[in-house]
């Protein structure tokens, strides 16, 4: 088991803790094949284009 606290942390302590844990905005870069913007490291969701190959048929 831990320990226990011995203080009780005050709303404000606990705020500026909490103040640093927030979602961040998510980084987006552009497809080279259609151009739009994904996110890094993943497949295009509208070309299937990954690592100058494309994964997916585009549906017709």
């Amino acid at each position: 088991m831990g320990a226990l606290p011995k203080r009780r942390i005050s709303t404000r302590r606990k705020g500026k803790r909490r103040a640093s844990i927030s979602l961040g905005i998510e980084n987006l870069v552009k497809c080279p094949s259609c151009k739009k913007e994904i996110k890094p490291h993943f497949a295009c969701h509208f070309c299937g284009f990954y690592a100058k190959t494309s994964k997916k048929t585009p549906k017709k």
